[in-house]
């Protein structure tokens, strides 16, 4: 047994310090001993600098538990603010609406074919999106024209010679404006000269007009005869009673008979009596074919006339096409200037009526335009979508509301037709310019009262009771309490926001 050894362990040689393993074989180092002196410098200046290095690298890597808290603690919260405003205050109701014209009327021919049969759709002469004018002929059924004319009165009978009314007066100023003189016709009566403008007006476009009667011209006929045959007869009589009275007449005019009558009669009547009697019959007959041809002539059938309330009018959508019996809708046209046609929810039927200030705006075409509610209707409908729009309003097609027109202060143009709009009614409005803020920068205490906070540009904060007043568009009213003041250009606290990485969140005032 071996007394005095050391027993080494197996890491030994990675236990010795590398520091002074340096410094020792900078010492043990054979050579003089300036050598070995400079050699000893040179390590211990290499040692100085891995200790630095050491001490740097802990520094950052080894924290305190109280510096690691620190530095995973939530950064200190950000106040927000709002500058106060002085400003007419608005309230506001933002929905869609289609740009449309003010009349749409869907086009359902009620004539008959030949024979009495169902009609038939023979020629379509325009396509969705025409725009087309006055005293053009939209389509053609069973062989006759559907024409488009200027008027407000809706058709609602067929316009015949001798009617009078004031939807014979509206087809006589047409007539007129197309260049169709009514002659000595008073206004409101289908006379001789209105039927003349008519049948002219009918050759204009290519077709023959159809009759008042089908037999009109056999009656008038009949008639003409019938006051002919009166007019000779009142001037045979005329002739015998000339002849009985002048003793010189010509040779060969035939002599009065003895009894003194005028030949022809047999009544015994005395020729005076024959002659007036001739005469009664005449005007009658006169009388009957006055009658006869006022009831005669051209005619405008109701089912041959659409009247519009304006031009440029344009088609929005066709049903039908050539060989199609007609059934319902065959056309759908819109006339008249443009307005918006809208639809309200509840919550927002409330706060819309009419005369209130609209802001149309075309994010399309990059317009806006002024306008007024014109109408609210007071019952629920099922929004139908314009033919030919696009976007959010069509989207919405199929769901309820209420029915809102929107007419602009001036005309829109008519490229506008059919696009879909955003409109924004001012609801409400404060009548002068009053101190404003935003609603979240209000408070309510427990008892009621309300107040804002306002952030001084040192730091301070004064809490400033307040009176609310009007509210819209996320603004309020307030009125500072006695004692207080607030100005345009102050401002007031309106939430707190606390960031982090990577998340922020923000907390509003109650």
């Amino acid at each position: 047994m071996a007394h005095g050894h050391e027993v080494v362990p197996d890491n030994a040689e990675s236990a010795v310090d590398p520091v002074a393993e340096v410094v020792a074989q900078a010492a043990s180092d054979g050579g003089s001993g300036l050598a070995r002196r400079r050699r000893l410098l040179s390590a211990v200046v290499v040692v100085a600098v891995v200790v630095s290095g050491l001490g740097i690298v802990s520094a950052r890597v080894i924290k305190s538990p109280a510096q690691a808290a620190a530095d995973t603690a939530a950064p200190p919260p950000s106040v927000m603010t709002a500058p106060v405003e002085r400003r007419v205050l608005r309230e506001s109701v933002i929905v869609r609406g289609t740009v449309s014209a003010s009349q749409t009327v869907e086009i359902s021919p009620s004539g008959s074919g030949e024979g009495g049969g169902s009609p038939v759709v023979t020629k379509m002469n325009l396509t969705a999106g025409s725009t087309f004018s006055s005293g053009r002929v939209l389509m053609e059924v069973s062989g006759r024209p559907v024409i488009a004319l200027k008027g407000t009165l809706p058709v609602y009978r067929d316009l015949k010679p001798g009617a009078e009314g004031e939807d014979v007066a509206q087809l006589q100023q047409v007539l007129k404006e197309a260049g169709h003189s009514t002659s000595d016709d008073r206004s409101g009566y289908f006379g001789a000269g209105t039927k003349a403008a008519l049948a002219a007006f009918y050759q204009g476009i290519g077709y023959d007009p159809l009759p008042a009667e089908a037999d009109g011209d056999a009656s008038v006929a009949s008639a003409q005869d019938a006051v002919t045959a009166a007019r000779r007869n009142v001037e045979d009589l005329q002739a015998a009673q000339r002849s009985a009275a002048d003793p010189g007449r010509t040779a060969g005019s035939p002599a009065a008979p003895a009894t003194g009558r005028v030949p022809g009669t047999g009544d015994g009547s005395s020729p005076t009596t024959q002659l007036q009697r001739a005469g009664e019959d005449l005007a009658k007959a006169q009388q009957q074919l006055a009658q006869v041809k006022a009831r005669t002539g051209p005619m405008l059938p109701a089912a041959e006339v659409v009247y519009l309330k304006g031009f440029p009018a344009r088609v929005d959508k066709v049903a039908a096409e050539v060989g199609s019996h007609v059934s319902g809708s065959v056309m759908t046209v819109s006339a008249g200037r443009l307005v918006v046609r809208g639809f309200l929810q509840d919550q927002q039927r409330r706060l819309v009526r009419p005369g209130q200030r609209v802001q149309i705006v075309s994010e399309l075409e990059g317009k806006s335009a002024m306008a007024t509610v014109r109408s609210v209707s007071d019952s629920v409908a099922q929004q139908q979508q314009t033919p030919g729009t696009e976007g959010p309003q069509a989207e919405s097609s199929g769901a309820q509301g209420y029915a809102m027109v929107v007419v602009p202060d001036k005309g829109l143009d008519a490229s506008m037709a059919g696009q879909d709009v955003r409109l924004t009614i001012e609801t409400a409005a404060t009548e002068d310019k009053v101190l404003v803020v935003p609603v979240t920068a209000v408070s309510a205490g427990a008892d009621g009262s309300t107040a804002v906070t306002a952030a001084e540009r040192n730091g301070t904060r004064h809490r400033i009771p307040v009176t609310t007043g009007a509210a819209g568009d996320g603004y309020v009213e307030i009125r500072p309490e006695a004692g207080f003041a607030l100005a345009a250009g102050d401002q007031v606290i309106t939430g707190v926001a606390a960031t982090g990485t990577g998340s922020s969140a923000v907390s509003g005032r109650s």
